[in-house]
């Protein structure tokens, strides 16, 4: 099986991409809410796929 070489997201790149404040997205982490994000020592990445997979579920549950 072969890693993917993809870049991750950083909180600031998540933010950007759903137009919400960072702050927003430490506070639905705390709430168990929003994309998941994986703690990497002291930093904390996005998987693109899934950010934007999320966001679709958004709009389809709305």
């Amino acid at each position: 099986m072969v890693a993917s070489m993809q870049r991750r997201w950083t909180v600031e790149d998540v933010a950007t991409y759903l137009g919400v404040p960072v702050k927003t997205l430490y506070k639905w982490r705390c709430q168990c809410y929003g994309p998941v994000g994986v703690r990497i020592g002291k930093h904390l990445r996005y998987d693109s796929d899934e950010v934007v997979a999320w966001f679709d579920a958004q709009k389809l549950a709305s």
